[in-house]
């Protein structure tokens, strides 16, 4: 199956970061960046050295690049520069708010490639601009389900179509919880352990009740009531009750699954008349949260039955 390419323009990047543009090229709406890493290129601007050298990161020049720079001739420093921007970098940004050379304009001109400047310091610049790429390219899904935050637990509820997602979600509004995304729950990985929902622009902040139609949330409840993203901490399968089926009715062993290869704890809850769901999902909500905090009251309780049986 194909998957689509996951970019971010850079245009998106310069708003964010109130970038200032000194040398604006004429693709530079269309000009997408790929890559969730960034260079400092030192390395190849005193040696030259561009083995393995991944042309789709930014480029960043600080102040320890800037005053190499500046020992050198013009005209060195022109071939220094000409030679990165030969390598088809996306964009140039130079940090601390730091005078350009008009060579790498010149350069910069000659090869196609956009100048950006902050007044940012170069590693708070940096740490600022990979945090921001690992969520723009992060790897994504689309789920259907509903993602809810309970608690301060973002609690991804999962089932097959009329079980009562919705409905859950609604009441669990009108208990002081918020609404993440209702239908469909864009997913993204942004670390190697996390993974961050939120709803697509088009239905944000909407949840459909069957009987009624089309909700808006935040008009209706206020805006307290929804919010954008939100961590995935705990997944909640509902399922129709299937008589003779076995439940766990402990806890005592740890069910996970898997998305975007991240592990996230879940449990299945079985589905039918009178059962409260929203109750049932703020205690799961409070659990969750007490095992993170290394307190698992299923474990509690066997230890206290076993030791009871030794004496």
């Amino acid at each position: 199956m194909h998957t689509k390419e996951i970019t971010v323009s850079l245009e998106t990047l310069i708003k964010e970061f109130s970038l200032e543009v000194l040398y604006e090229t004429e693709d530079l709406p269309a000009r997408q960046i790929r890559s969730r890493d960034v260079l400092r290129p030192g390395m190849q601007l005193a040696t030259g050295f561009f083995d393995d050298f991944d042309a789709e990161r930014i480029s960043i020049l600080g102040k320890m690049e800037n005053t190499y720079l500046a020992q050198q001739t013009p005209q060195r420093r022109l071939t220094i520069v000409e030679r990165l921007f030969a390598e088809g970098v996306p964009c140039f940004v130079v940090t601390r708010g730091l005078d350009v050379f008009p060579e790498i304009l010149e350069a910069a001109k000659k090869h196609n490639t956009p100048v950006l400047r902050t007044a940012r310091s170069t590693s708070a610049f940096i740490a600022a601009l990979i945090a921001s790429l690992h969520v723009h390219l992060a790897p994504r899904i689309t789920r259907h389900g509903v993602l809810v935050e309970v608690y301060g637990e973002g609690i991804l509820l999962l089932g097959e179509s009329g079980v009562g997602k919705s409905e859950t979600a609604i009441e669990l509004v009108k208990r002081g919880h918020r609404l993440v995304a209702d239908d469909a729950v864009e997913i993204k990985r942004v670390s190697d352990k996390t993974l961050v929902g939120s709803a697509p622009e088009m239905i944000r902040h909407f949840i459909e009740l069957r009987g009624i139609g089309i909700v808006d949330v935040q008009r209706t409840f206020g805006a307290g009531s929804v919010k954008e993203t939100e961590r995935i901490d705990f997944i909640l399968n509902f399922e129709p009750w299937q008589a003779g089926k076995f439940y766990d009715r402990l806890g005592l062993e740890s069910e996970y699954t898997n998305l975007l290869d991240v592990e996230i704890p879940s449990l299945t809850v079985p589905v039918k008349p009178g059962r409260n769901l929203a109750v049932i999902v703020e205690v799961a909500a409070m659990n969750n949260k007490q095992k993170k905090l290394g307190y698992n009251a299923a474990a509690a309780l066997n230890d206290r039955w076993m030791n009871q049986k030794m004496e």
